[in-house]
């Protein structure tokens, strides 16, 4: 026993080079999976990224692979994202594809944070400067518009502090995953304080990206043995003869791409807006009021995951106001006038960002304008007549209707009125079955006179 005891911990360091082999062998475990993104990096791109890397996780694949066509995005979905790939247990691989697309801004960051970096021919990546975050910023002027005399692009600053910290926070934070993954961290730095662009094959000569491939099958091909570093260790991707699973996107991804479009987002806004607008000055009507609420909940979700300015929507609010008023307080123009110009500057304003995709286009804003001016003004005349229309329910209707009396009434007593008993008083006696007119209403006691059946009555008496 004393003797086996001791052989026990050398029979253990003989497995250690046997491990060692089963973690150097390739990764066979799962399929490949593919994910597609085309268009602005968004909400909806975001979602349905992250939800994508979680799925591959779950299904133990073997590699993920994020075909790619961006003009850019917003910084908070674009850091969503590389948060789940730095995080992701599968090796991720972001191929911008097809020929004649391109990973312009926060696509150079995704494809420098992941795992792999291909690029398809006649493809482009960079021009990863942080764009203007407030309108008439200059933050997206390149570099070399910046300069000073004997100043290269590189030593020419941006004009202001919020600018600065931008390009600043951006640039350290590309450099971060270059040298997370080897890559070229000067060239990135430079893609963001000097905007510049490279081609596919520049690309990889200059060591940003790792692969240039025809297509799936030629990127699936060059990868085969390919090691790869992950979070938990180093692995060697076996992709021959991979099966690959498309995954599209779902229900929820579908529903943020649509109404995380800010031209939708501002028609749902303004649904919802005079949605309720109609249902208060015409209560009762239910259907306005029901669409306006769910059309305003919408919008409200869809803006909050956008860089929007309540600056902007404070304008648009005012500008409805305003239009309104001129029903009520007829200013010659000076309101509804008024009202239209807040209308479009809030409009203007109301994205708060230059980035492409997510700006509400003129063409969208000059004729919802004219139609919130008409719409405003009818719906103030609605209003304004509702509020000289004669009062037909309730205790307001009761005074000048005419009733009759249920028994000799000398000064108090019961009468039928608007086909109800009404505790009634009266000034000067009246019969069983006289007319009478009601003059007032003190709680639930009525004040009554003679009607003119009675007076002529007793006339003729």
């Amino acid at each position: 026993m004393k003797t086996a005891y001791r052989d026990g911990p050398w029979r253990l360091w003989l497995l250690v080079p046997f491990l060692a082999l089963l973690h150097a062998l390739p990764v066979r475990a799962g399929e490949t999976y593919l994910l597609s993104v085309q268009g602005a990096i968004g909400p909806a791109s975001a979602d349905y990224l992250v939800r994508g890397i979680d799925k591959a996780a779950e299904a133990k694949a073997r590699l993920l692979v994020i075909e790619l066509d961006t003009p850019g995005g917003l910084d908070t979905s674009m850091r969503d994202i590389i948060k789940a790939i730095l995080a992701s247990p599968v090796p991720v691989a972001t191929y911008v594809s097809p020929q004649g697309a391109r990973a312009a801004s926060a696509g150079t960051y995704l494809l420098y944070a992941s795992h792999i970096a291909a690029m398809a021919p006649a493809t482009n990546l960079g021009a990863a400067t942080p764009v203007a975050l407030a309108p008439g910023g200059t933050g997206d002027k390149p570099a070399d518009q910046r300069k000073k005399p004997g100043e290269t692009p590189a030593d020419a600053p941006p004009p202001d502090a919020k600018a600065r910290k931008a390009v600043n926070d951006a640039a350290a934070y590309i450099r971060g995953l270059a040298e997370l993954r080897g890559r070229n961290a000067d060239w990135a730095e430079r893609a963001v304080r000097e905007a510049v662009s490279l081609s596919a094959e520049a690309a990889l000569k200059e060591k940003v990206v790792d692969v240039v491939a025809t297509d799936l099958a030629d990127l699936l091909k060059q990868l085969h043995g390919r090691k790869v570093k992950l979070a938990t260790g180093e692995i060697t991707l076996d992709t021959a003869g991979s099966t690959i699973t498309r995954v599209e996107p779902d229900w929820r991804s579908r529903l943020l791409s649509v109404i995380g479009d800010p031209g939708i987002a501002y028609i749902l806004l303004l649904l919802g807006i005079y949605g309720l607008l109609y249902e208060f000055s015409n209560p009762g009507m239910v259907f306005p009021g029901v669409v306006g609420g769910i059309c305003l909940l919408l919008a409200l979700f869809a803006l909050q995951l956008m860089p929007v300015s309540y600056a902007g929507l404070a304008l648009i609010l005012l500008g409805i106001a305003f239009m309104l008023a001129e029903v009520f307080m007829p200013s010659f123009g000076v309101l509804g006038l008024g009202g239209i110009i807040a209308f479009v500057l809030g409009s203007v304003m109301l994205i708060d960002t230059d980035l492409p995709g997510y700006g509400i286009s003129w063409a969208l804003i000059v004729p919802l304008a004219a139609t919130s001016a008409l719409f405003s003004f009818a719906v103030g005349g609605m209003a304004l007549r509702a509020r000289h229309r004669p009062v037909l329910t309730g205790g307001e209707e009761l005074p000048g209707m005419e009733g009759e009396t249920l028994e000799d009434i000398e000064t108090e007593g019961w009468a039928r009125v608007h086909g109800e008993l009404w505790r009634v008083k009266s000034r000067v006696p009246l019969p069983r079955g006289a007319q009478v007119r009601v003059m007032a209403r003190h709680g639930l006691t009525l004040e009554v006179e003679p009607g003119n059946t009675t007076l002529k009555e007793n006339d003729h008496v």
